[in-house]
Order: C-alpha cells, then structure tokens, then sequence
C-alpha cells in the first residue's frame, strides 16, 4: 500500500487553490505554524488529521499515511528527516483561515531542519507524548522556539495509552497529567527566567556606566535577583487549559478536545455558565451534587476532580464498552446518547480501533480542537513582535540601534506587514531543497478537457483509416517495403530514445528554496539583491547611488550579489503548486535560486536591509567519512553530487581534506545514512564506497601524574628517573631538552634559535571554544591595524572582546601564569583555536594581540612595540604545530606554547667558530633579541623564513612530547528512556562501549527510567542499533555531541615499578583504551604503528593420540 501512495499524486482543485491565493491577501487571518516534538511523539500523525480535513486524504488513512513523509526511507524507518509544509484552509464560523503548516523532525539528528522551520513561523504546535512526558529534544525544541520568540501551544498526545497500555483510572490519569504540564512549564520558566535575569544584568551594567561617569556611587546597595521576576508578567508564558492553550488529544484515534469544547457542552446540559466551567473544569474543584454548586477543595475532601467527573470518566467509559469489553449494547446507548452516526461496516469491524476512530472522530475530533486552538492563540504575522524584529536584524554583534538609520526605517515595513508598491521585498531563505524536475508544475502532465479528448480521439481514426486504405491500394512487395521501413525506423526511433534518456537524466533535480516573505509582494520574474551573511547594509549605502535596484547589477559592495526569482509556488507536502505572486506573510517556495544561494540567504529590493542573523542549530556535525566512486572515472559525477548534497541538506557539510579525500561531515548514524542514500539515488547516481567514520581526536598535555598505574604515590626519584627516560636519544646537535622540559632548537643554517616550554591550559579551553568566532573577529581587526587600515569597531564587540580577556585572566591565575593574557601572541590552530603561543622572550615588547581595546599607545612605550622580522614565522610554526600534533597528527587542544628565547644572528655576522654551544649563546640571547636584525629583513621570504617556521614547528612538537602526553576524545551525552526490566541490559551496552552513567532518576508516576550517560563518540557506531536488539525495541537512545575528555591512560605507558609489573606483567598488554585510538588513527592515515604481529610462536601441542 505504501508504495501506492507514495506514487499518488494530488492534483489541487482549481476553487481550493483560487481560494487560497484569495486568502494570501489577508495577513490578519494568516497563521504560520510548524509542529515540533521528541521523535515518535505524533507530529506527523496530528499532522495527518489536519491535512485530512481539507480532504487531501482520506480521514480513514490520517495517521497510517503519514501525508507529509514523501520519502520512502521516511516511510521505511516510520521518522520524519525533513521539513516539509502544506497550506490548508479553515471555515470558523463566519471567518476563513489560512494556515501555513510545516511538519518537522524529532530526531536529534535532524534538528537543523527544526531550526529551519521554526525561523518561518510565527508559532508552533509542541507535542508531547501523555506516557513519555518531556524529552531532551521536547526541551531543545522548546528552547529553539524561544530563540526565535514564537508562540507555542501544546498538545498532549497518545492520551489512549494511559488506559490501554498504563491501565491509569481516571484519576491517576488526571495527576500524571497535572505533572506532565508542570514538566513543560518549568521547561519554559526556566527559560524566561534566564532571559529576565540577562535583561537586568545588562541593565544594571549600563547603570553602573552611568553612576561612574557622574561618579555618584552610593555606597551599600543590597541586590535583590528576585525584584526583577517579580515585576516580568508571565501570564501569557505558561501552558494551562483554562488559558485554551492545551488540546488533550489521541492522534492516531482521531480523538482530541479543549477544556472550551466541554464548557459549551456542559453549559447547556447543566445551566451552569460556560465562563465559570471555563475556570473551573482545570483544577482542585468538584461539583456539589445536592447544592449544584462547584467547589474548592476536591482533593482535601477525597472528591473526584470536575474535569475527571465530567471529562475523563466519559472517555474511559468509551474505552472500556468499546476496546476493553467490546460491549454492543453499551456501544449503541453511547452512541445513541452522542448522536453520532456510525455505518454497518464499522459496527462489523473485526478490530475495535475502527469502530472506536469512528465514534470520537464525530464526537471530538482532533482537527476541530487543534485548528481552533491555533486560530485563537497563535499569532498572525501582523503580531510579529518588535524584539523578534530587532533580533533578526541584529547580525553579528551590532546592535539595533547602532544600523543605519535606512535600515532602522524597515522594521516600520517587518510590524505593519506593508505590501504596498512602494514597500521594498524583504525575503529570508531558510534552506534549499531538492524535487525531481518532472515534479515541478510546469512540467506536469495537465489532464486534457473533454473536447481536446474527443479531437484526439478524432485524430487517431482518421489516422488508422487513411493507413488501411493506403495499405489496401498497393501491391504485397509495397506492402512489405512500407513494413521494413516502419520496423527500422521504430528501431531508429527506440535507439535515439535509448540514447539521449541519460542526458535528460542527467538534470533531474532543480532546487527549490523554502522562504517566507517578511515585506512587501514577491512576483515572478522580479530581481532582488542577495544579501551575505558578512555584508554590511552601512558600507553598501556609502558606495551605492540612492535608489539602486537589484535590475542593475552590483559587482564592488562586498557580499552582494543580485537574482531573478524566476518561478513561485504554493507548498502542499508532496506537490507544488505556480503561483504569479505572494503577499506578505506567506510562506512559499522560490525557483531559479540554485546558484545564488547555499543553504540560506536573505533577498530584499532594499540594499538598506540588514542580513538575518544565522540559524540556531542544536546539532554539531561530528560524524565524518570519507567518500570515493567504485569506478574512479565517475569522480565528477561524485564532485558535482556532494556539491548538491551540501546544498539541500542544512547541517550536512563538504570538504576536501588536505590528503585529497571528498569528506562528508554529519550531524549522526541516521543523518549519514540518509546522506549516502541521496548521493548514491539522487545527487550523484553512481555507485560510491564509504570509509568508516572517521573519529575526530585531540591531542594534549596534562601535568605530571602524582600516583602510578597502581596508584601508588610516585617519589620525586622516580619521576625524574621517567624525564631521563622519555628524553633519551632526543638531544642532537641542534636539538637540547633539558629536565624541565624545556627544548631548544637551531636551525639547519645556525641563524635562529628558539627555546620553548609546552604547558596544559587550566580550565580556559572549554571558554576559547566557546569564542572562536569572537577571536576570529579579533584577528581580523588586528590584521587590519598591522596593514594600517582604520577600521570601526562596533562597541558591542569591544565589550564582548574585554569580557573575553577578563575571563582569560581570572582563570589563568597564579604564579606561572602572571600577565600571561598580555602576553598571547596568538591563538592556534587556524589563528581561532583552543591553544596559545605565549612571548615570554625577554626584551621583546611586541604590540598585543588586544591592541584595539587600548588604541591610545604611552609615549615611552610607543618605540618599544615593534614587531621583529619573521614574527610571522614563528607564529606560522605554531600554527603548524597546533594543527597535527605528534601523536596521531590529530589538532591539539588545550596546549600553551611559551617563546623563552629566540635569538637570530645576521648572516654577515656569523664567522668561523661563532656556532659554539647553545649552553653558551643562552647567556647572549637578551642582548641579541634587542638588536634590531636589518640583514634579515632582507631575507623575510627567503630560506631563513622557512627554516624558522619548520624549526618553530619541530620545537612545538618536541616541547610537547616533554609533557605527560593524552589523547583527548569526543563524547556525546545519551539521554536513554527505559522501563525497569530492561535495566541491566541498558547498563551492559553501555559497559561494554566505555559509556559511563552520569545519573539516572524515576519518571514520576512511570515505570520509566531517564538514564543521562556519556559515550564516546568512537564508540558510538551501531550503538543504537544494538541498543534496540538488546532491550527488544523497549529503550532508545539519544545521542548529542557534548563535550572533548581526556582519556586517562597514558598511550606510551610501560610498567616501571615492582608493583605495576606484578599487576600487569611484564609485557603490560592488557587493552590501553588510548593506544587502540591512537594506533587505529596512525594506521589510518599511513603513519608508522609500532606493533608486533607474532611474538614468541610456539607449536601448538593437542592432546589427541600420537598415531
């Protein structure tokens, strides 16, 4: 049947898709929504139920079709892997509706196309399973709503297992329910809190400012935290029914209702008022038989709550006559009583399940509650907030009210939702998406009118009469001329067909981006600027001539280009529908933007715009493995197929690394196989081999270890015993480690001399991770000031610049790293990384790399600060160090690299003899740092340059493997919900894969168990898959990459004490976790493993009989 349906195909009907373009005119009435939720909690199910009421598909199918899953892995796997929107259309009383619906995943994996989704809405549909309750990505999709301010409503979903899996009476179910909303809610409040709490924070900072500047400080203040709380009004932010904003709801029995819906009914039944119902049928009240009053204190008197007695109890009772004890008599008085109309065959029906979807869907249906839910409570686009409006324009770390005065005029155009023909277009792509070229409208096949039919028809007799007489009126050898010559040229024909199939082939996708409009009308055919991420709407209207338009093109602003939006189309799940033009307020698809945009853009006619700022997205690409075709010939095939991967998928990334493998990088295991599947089906239609994953690493430094293997203490004697150890055969004739670690190397040609110390960053690279754009900006800006360019800081940057130094020093503390902040002469690798090169050179007072924060240089200092040539080269080395360290030639992390020395000696000064020790050159290197080297400015490109970053690069290493060396390995967080008897198995695979639970607590009013553990990532592979076999499909994990850990084994460990060869022999082969790592990575990329295959062979002797 599946495949039947994915070959279905929907055609709209004139009248609805005329009255939606109608309704695309109205932005009041518009509501644009997106459905988010943990994976196999119902959104596409509840999704299903919505579309059917538009009768797209059948009612009998909604929830067994899952519409919006086009895809045939979708459809095989039973998960959603993309975002895919419909538009349907909704009758309220007197008021018509169009609502732009846009389906989402709830696998971790996919979460990058939530983060699309969730930008084109102005709120959202949560759903959370009444069983499972909140999940870790219930809460990650509740935080990406936040982000972007849009307005959530909630549905509690698969209420039908509490009575039938849970076995809950009504009143249990009504508590678990309660704790269900409480989970969600403090989800939201701790949210709201973090925000206010930020929002006072930056408050009283500006205040501060303020006071000093008046210098009128007071002097005791007491803070209070809570006074800021107290004041925020949250009334708006938390779910309750009474507030209408919760539908309870069994999707997938056609079932769901608002407290709203049985105020009304009880209203006219009871004669009591459906506002005090409204109130009152949500919370500790109870209805007083005798008085016919309803009443506080239910549970205090041992009283059945009113939304158990006049809600719960009627669908348990349903449940019960029809599931449970499929009672036809029953059956037929609650039929009677609801005045529902059932058909004979549901009666008949073998399964309860269709009788049962059959009853509720008359009497409560999920659509009715939802829609009217989402009309009522969900913003329209006219209602789009101005924070959300001033967030979005606020790219990179400018503020609002810092953007030029042009672009702060269009949020005037974002609040008012203008479509006037002066209003300029303002447009966001949130990503790009691939259809098969004979899915697009205009090449679909039209079904032809009945007199086209009947021409036809016509034709083709006419046709076959004229063939028979001619036939008739030649002679037999004709006959057979005519005979031949059709055979041939049907094989001719069927040959040409043959052969020009692959080239049509060839162009089978077109991209579509899937946009919203935020201003103004988008039209077919019209041009519009797009705008980069990095472009700058102040810089452009400096350059531009007023009143530019996109028709022109514009080549010198940086980050601008122009397109022409050659088709629009109407999004409805599996079809797309053309459209001439789409007001504001709609979402839409846009044709002909392959080329200008990747994944996301923003277009407007206005080059005032500012770009959006970037999506929000939850999941880092972690996994990566290397791609090549079976036949190498089919390598363009391959190039251009990853080249539209990368571009229709939001998360998935391309590269080619340094070694020359194409390597595709993806969020987890379902995400890459879902990303093979599209490159071998799709993109590049050939057969391709992938490697296995390739596991990131880090190498690092710690401190000595204080305890052995056996944690036995280690003496002052033994550790130094270990340094002569490792050091042995190190020193050269150019090379010198000494005992603290501190090597020193010359260069091939005796001209330069570095000495360098390698030191483990304590607790600062977590925080350097955290700010590699923030140190990428300062690069730039101190790049920018080396060339002598002047260049406008915005002040948002400089403060976030000065918090990272604060940071930096109040975490570098102590006597070792005095002033070291000052002293940072870069980050690395890449100039962004986690590790840092210190100058600790003495009498080299080199300008800071916080040199834009301080622009006022002292006057005595002004001389001192000069850069020395081949500065560069150092650092260069560094760089090159920092990048493959020598281990496994993985990038370090958390490494600081301190310059102790560095002398250069001018060619022309250097004589016979003058290449004496480096015990003796040590002493002149201060005065030889002072000396300004003119010889070789000369020669800053030439031999001594490359000879200096190599040497530079060789100390790195060196001083490196001075240290106690570690690898460091990516770990993801695995949140895992399971029920008690599987248990012991869950714990025994994450045993087995080096896992290590973190916590583990009992879901309240469950047999539910919510284990958070960690796992590395190198172990991650097919665990989900083993991790379903092994508890019969009972658990299922979730897997978030998380955090980089030091593994706490030494790779080059050899037992050197009594008690460690006692405890692990003398051979010491025991598994050391960090050497299989490390080993599986040299083998890898081709680097020397040292290993021995056989040792000691012996005969093996059996014990069967001598014959």
């Amino acid at each position: 049947m599946q495949h039947h349906v994915s070959k279905r195909r929907f055609a709209m009907g004139l009248s609805s898709l005329d009255k939606i373009i109608a309704l695309q005119r109205n932005p009041a009435n518009i509501r644009n929504l997106c459905i988010l939720a943990h994976v196999d909690h119902g959104k596409t199910t509840l999704a299903d139920c919505l579309v059917a009421t538009n009768g797209i598909i059948s009612s009998r199918l909604a929830g067994k079709l899952r519409y919006l899953d086009s895809r045939e892995d979708e459809q095989i796997r039973g998960i959603t892997m993309k975002s895919s929107a419909i538009s349907l259309h909704y009758r309220n009383g007197d008021q018509e509706y169009l609502l732009n619906l846009i389906d989402s995943p709830g696998h971790v994996d996919f979460s990058s196309e939530v983060s699309t989704a969730v930008r084109l809405c102005d709120g959202a549909i949560v759903v959370v399973d009444a069983v499972e309750g909140v999940c870790p990505q219930t809460q990650a999709v509740l935080r990406q709503a936040w982000l972007e301010n849009i307005r959530p409503v909630l549905v509690i979903n698969k209420i039908d297992r509490l009575i039938v899996e849970l076995k809950l009476t009504s009143q249990e179910a009504y508590a678990h329910l309660q704790k269900i909303l409480e989970q969600v809610n403090a989800v939201t409040g701790t949210l709201f809190t973090s925000k206010v709490l930020k929002e006072r924070a930056e408050e009283d900072e500006e205040e501060e400012e303020k006071k000093k500047d008046s210098k009128t400080l007071s002097g005791d203040q007491v803070y209070d935290w809570s006074a800021r709380l107290e004041e925020a009004d949250d009334s708006q932010l938390y779910f309750s029914p009474d507030q209408g904003n919760v539908v309870f709801a069994s999707a997938t029995d056609g079932w769901g209702f608002s407290i709203q819906q049985f105020a009304q009914i009880y209203s006219q039944k009871m004669g009591i008022k459906a506002e005090v119902l409204l109130k009152t049928l949500w919370g500790d009240f109870y209805l007083n038989a005798k008085a016919k009053k309803i009443m506080k204190g239910a549970q205090a008197k041992g009283k059945k709550q009113l939304f158990v007695q006049l809600v719960l109890d009627n669908i348990w009772s349903l449940y019960d006559a029809v599931v449970t004890r499929r009672d036809k008599e029953k059956v037929e008085k609650v039929v009677t009583s609801l005045g529902v109309k059932l058909l004979a065959r549901d009666l008949r029906h073998s399964d309860p399940k269709v009788l049962l979807s059959a009853i509720c869907s008359q009497w409560l249906p999920v659509s009715q509650a939802v829609l009217l839910m989402v009309c009522e409570k969900l913003p329209s686009p006219l209602e789009i907030a101005a924070a959300r409006v001033e967030k979005l324009m606020s790219v990179g770390a400018r503020r609002f009210d810092s953007l030029p005065e042009q672009t702060q005029e269009l949020k005037r155009a974002f609040l008012q939702c203008s479509s006037g023909a002066n209003d300029p277009l303002i447009v966001f792509v949130s990503k790009m998406f691939a259809v098969d070229t004979k899915a697009l409208p205009q090449n679909r096949q039209r079904p032809l009118t009945h007199e086209e039919m009947a021409q036809r028809r016509d034709l083709a007799r006419q046709r076959h009469a004229d063939k028979h007489t001619a036939l008739w009126n030649k002679s037999a050898v004709q006959v057979l001329s005519i005979y031949y010559s059709i055979s041939l040229s049907g094989q001719m024909e069927s040959l040409t067909l043959k052969d020009s199939k692959p080239e049509e082939e060839e162009e089978h996708q077109t991209f579509i981006a899937f946009a919203r409009v935020f201003s103004g009308v988008a039209k077919k055919g019209q041009r519009v600027f797009v705008l980069g991420p990095k472009y700058d709407p102040a810089q452009a209207l400096s350059m531009l001539p007023e009143g530019v338009s996109a028709s022109g093109c514009v080549s010198e602003v940086p980050h601008l280009s122009c397109c022409t939006m050659e088709s629009l189309y109407l999004l409805m799940g599996r079809e797309l529908e053309e459209l001439e033009e789409v007001p504001v307020g709609n979402v839409l698809g846009i044709g002909g933007l392959e080329v200008s945009v990747l994944k996301s853009a923003t277009l407007s006619t206005s080059p005032a715009c500012p770009p959006f700022i970037p999506l929000n997205f939850e999941a880092t690409p972690i996994v990566r493995v290397a791609i090549e075709p079976k036949h190498p010939s089919e390598m363009p095939k391959l190039v251009r197929g990853m080249r539209l991967l990368n571009q229709a998928d939001p998360c998935a990334e391309v590269l080619i690394q340094e070694t020359g493998e194409h390597v595709l990088v993806t969020a987890g295991e379902v995400h890459l196989q879902r990303c093979l599947d599209d490159l071998r089906d799709r993109f590049a239609k050939i057969e391709i081999s992938a490697s296995k994953p390739i596991i990131p690493f880090r190498e690092t430094v710690v401190r000595p270890p204080k305890v052995d293997m056996v944690n036995e203490d280690l003496g002052k004697q033994h550790k130094i015993a270990i340094i002569h150890q490792v050091k042995e055969g190190r020193s050269s004739a150019t090379l010198h480690v000494d005992s603290g670690g501190l090597v020193t190397l010359t260069t091939p040609n005796r001209l330069a001399t570095v000495s360098i110390r390698a030191m483990p960053l304590p607790q600062v690279t977590s925080l350097l991770e955290r700010s590699a754009e923030l140190i990428r900006t300062l690069e730039q800006i101190n790049m920018s000031l080396r060339e002598g360019k002047s260049l406008d800081i915005s002040h948002r940057t400089l403060e976030a610049i000065i918090g990272l130094k604060t940071q930096l020093e109040i975490l570098l503390q102590g006597r070792k790293w005095r002033n070291a902040v000052d002293r940072v002469w870069a980050f690395g690798p890449r100039r962004i990384g986690p590790n840092i090169l210190l100058n600790s050179v003495e009498g080299y007072q080199r300008p800071s790399v916080w040199q834009c924060l301080g622009r006022v240089v002292k006057a005595g200092e002004a001389g001192a600060q000069v850069i020395r040539d081949l500065d560069n080269s150092i650092v260069s080395g560094f760089q090159l160090a920092t990048l493959a360290g020598p281990m496994c030639e993985e990038p370090l992390m958390g490494v600081c690299f301190s310059v102790e020395k560095w002398d250069i000696q001018s060619p022309a000064s250097k004589v016979e003899g003058s290449s004496e020790t480096l015990e003796e050159g040590a002493t002149a290197g201060p005065i030889q740092a002072r000396r300004r080297p003119e010889a070789a400015s000369a020669d800053c490109y030439g031999p001594v340059s490359g000879q200096l970053i190599a040497a530079m690069k060789e100390a790195c290493r060196h001083a490196f493997q001075a240290q106690p060396q570690r690898l460091m390995v990516a770990m993801y967080t695995c949140e895992i919900m399971a029920t008690a008897d599987v248990l012991g198995r869950v714990y025994g695979v994450l045993g087995k894969r080096e896992g290590r639970v973190l916590h583990e607590e009992m879901k309240e009013g469950t047999d539910m168990f919510i284990i958070k553990a960690v796992l590395p990532v190198a172990e991650s592979f097919g665990f989900a898959d083993e991790f379903r076999k092994k508890t019969s499909g009972l658990a299922s994990p979730q897997l978030v990459f998380s955090h980089w850990e030091v593994i706490s084994s030494d790779p080059y460990w050899v037992p050197t004490t009594e008690e460690e060869y006692l405890h692990f022999g003398e051979k010491a082969d025991s598994a050391n976790q960090s050497l299989k790592y490390m080993n599986a990575v040299r083998r890898r990329k081709g680097l020397y493993v040292e290993e021995k295959i056989v040792e000691h062979a012996e005969k093996q002797r059996t014990l069967g009989k001598n014959k």
